[in-house]
């Protein structure tokens, strides 16, 4: 039997779901322990209610996700907006060096999964999807980037992309914090930490409260963005044949336009709006992507997806324990960071945040540099260079 639930009915079950996995986030352990995203909790939940439908039901559910594009575009290009290339210079030297190591990863995260894909005899596609995609770019990049995938011939994209993202954020959460202390310890540490001093953002007001004007300045702003980059994407790929996602080309004309911004000083951005916009736009669109999940298609996957998993995780634990630490100044500051980095690495920016705090209050000091580095470079910095590298991957492999 086949059920549709229309547009209307759609927009209220996903508000509905994101307030439930907002709650169950907070509320339950399991979820809370590891930093899971409400957003993933509500709409995975209900993404296994239409399994269980279908396989023992003989029902069908069919989600209309018309605003799940809109709200993907409006997403990233908030990403773009809040992507100024100042905050690398202002950030210092740990920041650079620490920003580089997280384009490596990105990188390498690729490569791994492509190589282990073809070896593994699947669709090389699935192993970007088991990548960058899904690791350091996590549950909303996997969302994203899945239909992209499948567009591309990746039967199954979007399922492999959210359960590795899944999968990566226990992962970081568990081996974060064990290896920041066994750096500690092994290296015996002193723990003490230094102040890089404010990172400010030029052109951003971060202390005026939200109102209606602020609201209606910034969607417009948005839309603006939106309209440009997916129509430049689509010039660009009838005239490369190289597949350009729109939310892509949004996020990048964004960039361009803050540090232009950023340098000719025509426009303030509110900074309370923008992040407003951007975790409203990441819950709607993530938790339709969650809801919509078909996860019959994992289950010829599983084998092959868990041993590329595994592989990514000993590959990340090594570079982080042989190459970053070192390059970081082996000190209390660059033990946190590698904390940090195997939450962000594996999972997402929340869970980097949580690693080092665990590991700071275990120790009896906060590391003032990890806590300023790791969230700036995870959560906005990273895109730079890692959304077109998953790019390029897509249209490499295809």
């Amino acid at each position: 039997m086949q059920i549709e639930v229309g547009l209307v009915s759609s927009v209220a079950l996903t508000l509905l779901l994101l307030l439930f996995g907002a709650w169950a986030a907070r509320s339950w352990r399991i979820f809370s322990r590891f930093a899971i995203p409400g957003p993933v909790v509500g709409g995975f939940l209900f993404a296994l209610v239409v399994l269980a439908l279908r396989e023992w039901g003989s029902i069908e559910l069919t989600i209309d996700t018309t605003l799940q594009s809109p709200a993907m575009l409006a997403f990233f290009t908030t990403i773009g907006l809040g992507a100024s290339l100042s905050l690398i210079k202002t950030g210092g030297r740990v920041l650079v060096v620490y920003l580089v190591a997280c384009w490596t990863v990105a990188i390498f995260q690729n490569l791994v999964g492509i190589g282990l894909a073809k070896a593994l005899g699947i669709n090389e596609l699935l192993g970007v999807m088991a990548g960058a995609v899904s690791l350091e770019g996590g549950h909303g990049a996997a969302a994203a980037f899945g239909p992209t995938a499948e567009e591309l011939g990746a039967q199954g994209a979007t399922a492999v992309a959210i359960a590795a993202a899944t999968f990566g954020l226990i992962a970081g959460s568990l081996i974060g914090g064990p290896l920041a202390t066994w750096l500690i310890k092994r290296n015996k540490l002193a723990v003490e930490t230094r102040d890089i001093g404010d990172v400010r953002e030029r052109g951003v007001d971060n202390t005026s409260e939200v109102n209606e004007g602020s609201v209606v300045a910034t969607a417009a702003v948005i839309g603006v963005v939106v309209v440009i980059g997916v129509y430049l994407g689509k010039l660009f790929g009838e005239w490369t044949g190289y597949s350009l996602p729109g939310y892509v080309g949004a996020m990048l004309i964004a960039i361009i336009l803050r540090n232009i911004n950023d340098a000719a000083g025509w426009v303030e951005i509110h900074g309370k709006t923008l992040k407003l916009i951007s975790d409203v736009s990441l819950g709607f669109f993530l938790t339709q992507a969650m809801m919509s999940l078909k996860i019959w298609d994992l289950y010829d996957l599983a084998l092959p997806l868990l041993v590329i998993l595994l592989v990514q995780v000993v590959v990340l634990v090594a570079f982080v324990a042989l190459v970053v630490f070192r390059i970081l100044g082996k000190n209390y500051d660059a033990a946190v960071i590698c904390g940090g980095m195997m939450g962000h690495g594996l999972g997402g920016t929340p869970n980097a945040v949580a690693n080092m705090d665990a590991v700071g209050r275990k120790h009896g000091l906060q590391s003032k540099v990890a806590m300023v580095v790791v969230p700036l470079s995870g959560a906005v910095l990273i895109d730079v260079v890692a959304l077109p590298w998953i790019v390029f991957c897509l249209n490499w492999v295809a």
